[in-house]
């Protein structure tokens, strides 16, 4: 098959999966149907995805913070193939949410412990945490958020700092609260702002899942409603990050402050965080080098984790984001820039090992973590467990890719070169114009195409195209079923076993992003950034037991 036909093919598969979604994902509880759509449904008979509650009730899972990836998925599609129903699709979960399920305050019914019951268009959640807003690197589509309802956007990021973020310091919180009303004489306040020393104590978490959201909040409303009191709040949180890094290695940080201890913890089992450091609880016994050491004085720390969750929200989500923050808001992000782009090199130099083309587990100071054994139950996990390395895989080489196509650095481009080969798609070579790209990779990852595309779009070296083509023929031939059981399917999901469609998925997302290159047309598809909204909390379990869980969970479910 020619290449115009495999182009063809894969937009048509992308086509059909898109069109199967909004047909089985679709209201289908009342007459004058709502535009909003179940997160997930079963790949054999179309029942909607329920979240069932430890009390045996459940709801369908209408959770828009995890359709972003989606929403971009139909802006693309309208804008290659010239059809308006896709776009407009998009456009009206937006309008609804904005006009039904928008707080007094700005915030939106949505988000990790929030998500509207498909069913009865009501805001529900998990039972201890339903009354609570959380953002962790859902990264909303904010361009078409402010497109359809340009005021209504700036409500809700201006609720959402204020329901996050808390006094000069800017002391973050991943949960708000949907009753905290605006003081305008301090939202945005400025001129008030003290910058917290690194690992200083707070009541809550300043967990960088969190502050990714924030900052990238913040930086879109500066970009499109001119707002610069949010850019420059914006930058300073990202900076109050960065201030937490290990000084000799750059490493860090997940964390810029440490959790106060306000009671003591009855058993290891307990591991919230007002019971203190959960690291430093866990690990500290046998990796401080003290006993006991005073809370500014200690090197084992949550915010000192170098672990896979850890390097994930540092490496490739926030680096991502700040790099789109960069590249929209180019005359004023020189120090953002300069910043992930130290923090990833430091990454590479340390946490990398080139034989196994692994990362490390680590504190940030550079301790090797690689196979510590745990000696007792916590957060990190069970006694007797742990720390393996992690793959040095595409969703890190994207980070590298993109840091490169949007600054050309030299040393960026030696990381990608080595990450490329590792990942089994040839030696792109010492400087970017002569590849010697893998052709013969049966690689199907569609973090892949991303991460070949940005240096395509870098350099205009067909070589790159020809591989994007390469791997999204093979991510078709892997993932999208036409047929399941001996039945129609046209979906991309994980195996013919799998039991749920994801509507979130970004296979049909990373195509389209090939299909415009291979049409010249960049900005057709929104740079993607990894958005990767979810939804936990008790869960009731099939033996009558309930557990926290995560939706990801749900989706991996199969018949074997």
């Amino acid at each position: 098959m020619d290449a115009a036909a495999t182009d063809t093919m894969r937009l048509h598969a992308v086509t059909t999966h898109v069109r199967n979604i909004l047909h089985h994902a679709r209201d289908v509880y009342r007459d004058q149907a709502a535009p909003l759509l179940a997160n997930g449904f079963e790949v054999r008979g179309g029942a909607h995805l329920d979240w069932r509650f430890p009390d045996g009730g459940r709801s369908i899972i209408s959770n828009f913070s995890c359709q972003q990836n989606l929403m971009r998925i139909l802006h693309s599609l309208s804008a290659l193939t010239g059809d308006r129903h896709y776009r407009n699709v998009a456009a009206g979960n937006v309008e609804f949410y904005f006009r039904h399920l928008q707080s007094e305050h700005g915030l939106l019914r949505w988000g990790g412990h929030q998500f509207v019951d498909l069913r009865t268009l009501r805001a529900v959640g998990p039972s201890e945490k339903n009354h609570v807003h959380e953002l962790k690197n859902a990264f909303p589509y904010y361009e078409l958020m402010f497109e359809v309802d340009p005021m209504a956007t700036r409500r809700f990021i201006c609720g959402f700092w204020n329901a996050h973020v808390s006094g000069p310091t800017l002391e973050i919180s991943r949960h708000g609260k949907f009753d905290k009303a605006i003081d305008p004489r301090t939202l945005w306040n400025t001129a008030q702002y003290v910058r917290p020393e690194p690992y200083c104590e707070t009541k809550g978490l300043s967990f960088l899942s969190a502050g990714n959201d924030l900052i990238y909040a913040g930086a879109l409303l500066a970009r499109y409603a001119g707002n610069d009191a949010a850019w420059t709040s914006a930058r300073r949180l990202a900076a109050q990050f960065a201030s937490a890094r290990n000084p000799d290695t750059g490493l860090g940080a997940y964390q810029f402050s440490q959790p106060r201890q306000v009671e003591e913890a009855r058993s290891d089992d307990e591991t919230r965080s007002h019971f203190g450091d959960r690291a430093q609880r866990q690990l500290g016994p046998e990796l401080e080098t003290s006993p006991r050491p005073a809370p500014h004085q200690r090197r084992v720390l949550e915010a000192t984790m170098l672990l896979e969750s850890q390097a994930r929200s540092i490496y490739s989500c926030n680096a991502l984001m700040q790099l789109e923050v960069a590249a929209r808001l180019p005359a004023r992000s020189g120090g953002l820039l300069a910043s992930t782009i130290d923090g990833l090199l430091a990454f590479k130099r340390h946490a990398h090992v080139a034989e196994t083309n692994t990362f490390r587990p680590m504190l940030t100071d550079g301790t090797d973590l690689t196979d510590f054994v745990l000696l007792r139950n916590g957060y990190y996990g069970s006694a007797g467990g742990r720390l393996p390395p992690y793959p040095a895989n595409c969703l890190y080489l994207l980070s590298y890719t993109r840091a490169y196509r949007v600054t050309g650095n030299g040393a960026i481009w030696q990381a990608v070169r080595d990450l490329a080969l590792s990942n089994g798609m040839g030696d792109w070579g010492a400087s970017h114009g002569a590849p010697s790209v893998n052709l013969a990779t049966t690689l199907a990852d569609p973090l892949a195409i991303f991460a070949v595309l940005d240096i395509y779009w870098k350099t205009s070296a067909a070589a790159y195209l020809d591989l994007a083509r390469v791997i999204g023929n093979n991510l078709c031939e892997r993932y999208f079923f036409r047929h399941i059981d001996g039945r129609p399917a046209g979906y991309f999901i994980p195996s013919k076993d799998h039991v749920y469609v994801n509507v979130d998925t970004i296979e049909p997302y990373a195509l389209l992003a090939l299909q415009a290159a291979i049409e010249g047309r960049e900005q057709a598809v929104p740079t993607f950034i990894n958005a990767a909204g979810y939804t936990e909390g008790e869960y009731l379990l099939a033996d009558g037991s309930s557990k926290t869980l995560q939706d990801r969970v749900l989706y991996e479910s199969t018949l074997r």
